[in-house]
C-alpha cells in the first residue's frame, strides 16, 4: 500500500536534500512535486489544498531555513503534517454503556462488512470481551449463513436471525439472546446496497435508534479512492459515524481514502483492513502509516506482530537452549512457524527503518514459499536427526528429500543455514549476549 505516493514523495524529498541552503524557490518546486503525488494517490483536492499551505508556511520559516540540515527539515514537517492530517493519534472502539455494548457496521454492499464483522469479534475477543454477532442483512442472498460459518470458525456465538425477519427486529431480539448467552459486545452487520438511498438510510436509523450503538462503524473500500470519503461523508451526515474500517488496504497502491477522511468528515479511521485472513485487522496508528509512506519503516508494529506470535514459556525455554547451545532443528522449525504467524516476509522487510525505500530492497519479493519447505524438510526428518543434524549423511539427506517432495540440494540448503544460525548465537554468547528480544531470530 502507498506504494506509488512512497515513491513520488521520496523523490521529491531526494532533490531538496541535494541542496545545502533551500531557497523560496527550492521549496515551492518540492511542494509542487508533493502536491501532484499527493492528487495522484487520489487525495481530495481541498485537502491537498490545505496541506500543501500548511507545510510551506512552516517550510519557509526559520525552522527550515536557518537549519544545517534543511532538507530533512523539510522531511521531519511533512511526516508531521501527515500524521495530524490522518488523525494525530489511534482511536480504539468505544466500548462504554450498558450490557450488552452494540458496536454498528454499516456501509455499502461488497465493502467487506461481514468479513470485518469477523474479524472485529477476533479483535474484541483479544480485549477479554465476549461477542456475539448479529445478522441483520436480510436482503443479499446468503448473507446470513456467511455470518454463521464465520461463528462457527471462530466459536463466537451467532444470533439465529431468518430473512422473514424485520432487521430492527433481529437487533432487539439479539441483544436479549446476547444477555442470556452471557456475551458483552453485540456485533452487528447491517445490510448495504450498491449505492446509498433513502431506503437504506431510514433502516440504518431505526436500527440506530432501537438498540443505541455505542460505536457506528463506517466499513469502506479503500481502493474506491475519493468514492470512499464521498461515501463517509452521506453516512456521516445521516448517521453521525464514530469511525472508519478501511478494507483492502493492502490492494491500494495510491492511499487517497486514508490521507482524505479524517479531514472531510472529521472523523478517525480505526482500523484497516490487510488481507482476506480473519486475523489481518491493525489498528490505524497515524503516525506510523505516516512513517511507513515516507519510507521510515513500522518498527512499533514489527514488534507487537511478535509479541502476538511469541509464546512466553517457549522464549525463556529458547534463551536457555541458546545459552547452552542447544538449539536443534527442531527449535529453528519453531522458529520459521512464528515467522510466518507474523505474516508475508516481504510486508515485514518494509517496516524496518530504510529497508521499504532502499533501492536494493524496493523490488525485493520474497518468496514465502520457502519457510513452508523448509517446514516440509524438517518435518520429514526423524526426531534424533532433527537433535543431532551431523548424522544425516548422503543417504539420509535422498530419504529427507524424497518425504518433503524437495531436492537435495534444498536440504542441503537448509543445513547450512542452521549451522550458520549456531555458529552465530554461538558468537553471541561468547560476546556476553544475552540472546535475542522475545525468541524471534533473525533469517
Amino acid at each position: 500500500m502507498f506504494d506509488n505516493l512512497s515513491d513520488r514523495l521520496n523523490a521529491a524529498f531526494k532533490k531538496l536534500k541535494g541542496h545545502g541552503k533551500l531557497t523560496e524557490n527550492n521549496i515551492d518546486a518540492g511542494l509542487k512535486e508533493v502536491r501532484m503525488a499527493l492528487l495522484e494517490a487520489d487525495v481530495h483536492f481541498r485537502v491537498v489544498k490545505q496541506f500543501i499551505a500548511d507545510i510551506r508556511q512552516r517550510a519557509l520559516g526559520q525552522e527550515v531555513l536557518a537549519s544545517l540540515t534543511p532538507g530533512q527539515q523539510v522531511v521531519k514537517i511533512v511526516y508531521e503534517e501527515l500524521t495530524v492530517l490522518m488523525g494525530s493519534t489511534n482511536e480504539s472502539l468505544h466500548l462504554a454503556g450498558p450490557t450488552p455494548v452494540c458496536l454498528m457496521l454499516v456501509g455499502l454492499q461488497g465493502s467487506g462488512k461481514t468479513t470485518t464483522a469477523g474479524k472485529l469479534a477476533i479483535h474484541v475477543n483479544r480485549l477479554g470481551r465476549k461477542p456475539y454477532l448479529v445478522p441483520a442483512d436480510v436482503y443479499r442472498p446468503a448473507a446470513i449463513e456467511q455470518l454463521q460459518k464465520l461463528g462457527e470458525r471462530l466459536s463466537v456465538p451467532v444470533f439465529a436471525a431468518t430473512t422473514e425477519m424485520e432487521p430492527v427486529r433481529i437487533c432487539q431480539d439479539a441483544r436479549a439472546a446476547a444477555l442470556k448467552a452471557g456475551c458483552d459486545t453485540l456485533l452487528i452487520d447491517t445490510a448495504g446496497r450498491l449505492h446509498i438511498d433513502a431506503q437504506l438510510m431510514e433502516e440504518l436509523q431505526a436500527i440506530k435508534l432501537s438498540v443505541a450503538p455505542a460505536d457506528i462503524l463506517l466499513v469502506a473500500d479503500a481502493m474506491t479512492g475519493q468514492d470512499a470519503v464521498n461515501i463517509a461523508t452521506s453516512f456521516n451526515d445521516a448517521l453521525d459515524i464514530g469511525g472508519v474500517i478501511l478494507t483492502k488496504m493492502d490492494g491500494d497502491a495510491r492511499g487517497g481514502a486514508a490521507l482524505s477522511i479524517k479531514a472531510v468528515t472529521d472523523k478517525p479511521i480505526k482500523f484497516i483492513g490487510v488481507g482476506e485472513k480473519l486475523d489481518q485487522l491493525e489498528a490505524f496508528h497515524p503516525d506510523r502509516m505516516a512513517s511507513t509512506i515516507l519510507g521510515m519503516g513500522d518498527v512499533l508494529t514489527l514488534v507487537e506482530k511478535a509479541q502476538a506470535v511469541v509464546d512466553e514459556k517457549q522464549a525463556a525455554e529458547l534463551e536457555k537452549k541458546l545459552r547452552k547451545s542447544q538449539f536443534t532443528l527442531e527449535d529453528f522449525k519453531d522458529q520459521m512457524v512464528q515467522v510466518r504467524k507474523m505474516g508475508s516476509l516481504s510486508d515485514l522487510l518494509k517496516m524496518i527503518p530504510g529497508v521499504g525505500s532502499h533501492k536494493q530492497f524496493k523490488n525485493l519479493q520474497v518468496d514465502d514459499t520457502e519457510l513452508v519447505k523448509v517446514e516440509a524438510i524438517i518435518n520429514s526428518m526423524t526426531r534424533e536427526e532433527r537433535r543431532k543434524h551431523q548424522m544425516i549423511n548422503g543417504s539420509r539427506r535422498r530419504r529427507i528429500a524424497r518425504g518433503s517432495g524437495t531436492s537435495i540440494q534444498d536440504v542441503n540448503r537448509l543445513l547450512k543455514n542452521y549451522t550458520q544460525v549456531v555458529k552465530m548465537m554461538k558468537k553471541l554468547n561468547q560476546r556476553g549476549m544475552r540472546g535475542l528480544q522475545r525468541g524471534m531470530l533473525p533469517f
